[in-house]
C-alpha cells in the first residue's frame, strides 16, 4: 500500500498559486494523468456542471504539458439517476489518479457522499497511489468536524459543528479544515475571517470541539500538501497555514515544512480494512482495461430510446435522456445528419 499525497487549498484552485500546486501534484504521479473532477459540493445547484467545469477547463490548460485525460463526475444528488451511488456515474472514479472536490455546500457534500459508493472508491485509490486535492467548500467537508457556514453565516443558526466526511479518522487523525481563513471581505465594518463566521465565533466553534481535534487553517491562495511516504507536510502559494489545537494556533508561511506528526499521530490502516465494502474493493482491484473510445450496450440503448423520442417530438423526453447519457459520462451533439456522441 502507498497512499498517495493530499493537497488543500484555502481558495483559488484555478488561480496562479493553485496552478502551481496542481502542477506539483501531476508531476509526482504516473502517466496518463487521470483527473475526475467531482460535481457533488455544488450538486444542488442548477449550473453544478459549469462550477466543476470551469476547473476542468483550467486544468486542461494548466496541466496541458501532462496530456491529462479529465472526466467530470456528476455525482450530484443521492435517490437521482446523478447519484454518488450509481456506479456508471462514477465508473471513471476507478481509473483516476488525482481526485478534485471543490466550491459549493460543505454540510450538503458530506450528506451526499457519507458511505456512498464515490467515496468508498476514493478512499480505496487514495491507498493504492492516487492523490486527492480539495479546495474551499470540500475542504470543510472532509474533516472530523464540519463548520456549517452557510447555516451560520447567511441563515442565521447558532454557532454548531457537523459531523464531516472524517477523512483522517481512516489514519487515527483528527483533523478539521476551515478555508478562506484570512478572508477580508467584510473590510473594516465585518469580520469575514475564519470563512466568513469571523474569529469571535470560530473560537466558539473551537471550544465546542473534542480536545484531540486539530483544527487547519488555510490562508486565500495558499496550499498544504501532505506527503505520506516522506512524513512531511508542505506550505504552497502566497501566505499561511494555522495549526490550531485548543483555540490556540501556530502559524507557518508559505514555503515551510513540518512534519507529518504535528497533524496527530498517523497510523497506517490495514489495506483492506477501515470501512470501505469488500464489493468496493473488489471493484477497484479488478479494473477491467479502459476502452476510452465506445460507449457501452447501455449506452447505445440510451440512445435509440432518445432517437425514438425526437421522432415522436417527445422533447422533454430527449433531454432527460440526453442528460442521463452525459451523466454517463458521453456527450451527445445534434447535427443536421443525426448525432455525434462525444466523450466527456
Amino acid at each position: 500500500m502507498t497512499l498517495g499525497q493530499i493537497a488543500f487549498l484555502g481558495s483559488g484552485e484555478t488561480s496562479l498559486a493553485g496552478g502551481r500546486i496542481f502542477e506539483t501534484l501531476a508531476r509526482s504521479l504516473p502517466q496518463p494523468l487521470r483527473i475526475a473532477i467531482l460535481e457533488t459540493p455544488a450538486g444542488f445547484e442548477l449550473n453544478s456542471h459549469q462550477v466543476a467545469g470551469r476547473v476542468a477547463d483550467f486544468l486542461k490548460t494548466r496541466l496541458q504539458n501532462y496530456s491529462p485525460v479529465i472526466d467530470v463526475i456528476q455525482a450530484r444528488k443521492r435517490g437521482t439517476p446523478f447519484s454518488p451511488d450509481e456506479p456508471d456515474v462514477v465508473r471513471p472514479l476507478l481509473y483516476a489518479n488525482l481526485f478534485f472536490m471543490g466550491p459549493g455546500s460543505p454540510t450538503y457534500a458530506a450528506r451526499q457522499l457519507r458511505g456512498s459508493l464515490a467515496w468508498d472508491i476514493i478512499r480505496a485509490r487514495h491507498r493504492l497511489g492516487a492523490t486527492l486535492a480539495f479546495a474551499s467548500a470540500a475542504t470543510i467537508s472532509v474533516g472530523a468536524w464540519a463548520l456549517p457556514v452557510y447555516e451560520i453565516y447567511k441563515v442565521g443558526e447558532d454557532v454548531h459543528a457537523k459531523s464531516g466526511l472524517n477523512l483522517f479518522n481512516d489514519y487515527e487523525m483528527h483533523l478539521s479544515f476551515i478555508p478562506h481563513w484570512n478572508n477580508v471581505d467584510g473590510g473594516t465594518d465585518l469580520d469575514t475571517s475564519r470563512c466568513f463566521i469571523g474569529k469571535e465565533r470560530f473560537e466558539e466553534w473551537c471550544k465546542n470541539l473534542p480536545p484531540e481535534n486539530i483544527t487547519v487553517g488555510l490562508d486565500e491562495h495558499t496550499g498544504l500538501v501532505i506527503d505520506f511516504e516522506t512524513g512531511q507536510c508542505e506550505i504552497g502559494g502566497v501566505s499561511s497555514v494555522s495549526l490550531v489545537r485548543d483555540c490556540e494556533a501556530k502559524i507557518y508561511p508559505a514555503g515551510a515544512k513540518f512534519p507529518l506528526s504535528a497533524l496527530g499521530n498517523f497510523v497506517s490502516p490495514e489495506p483492506l480494512d477501515h470501512g470501505i465494502r469488500p464489493d468496493v474493493w473488489e471493484m477497484v482491484l479488478n479494473v477491467p482495461t479502459l476502452d476510452d473510445d465506445k460507449p457501452s450496450a447501455d449506452i447505445l440503448a440510451l440512445l435509440e430510446k432518445r432517437q425514438h423520442a425526437r421522432a415522436d417530438k417527445d422533447w422533454a423526453e430527449s433531454d432527460r435522456l440526453r442528460d442521463l447519457i452525459s451523466a454517463h459520462g458521453w456527450t451527445v451533439q445534434d447535427t443536421k445528419d443525426g448525432y455525434k456522441l462525444v466523450k466527456n
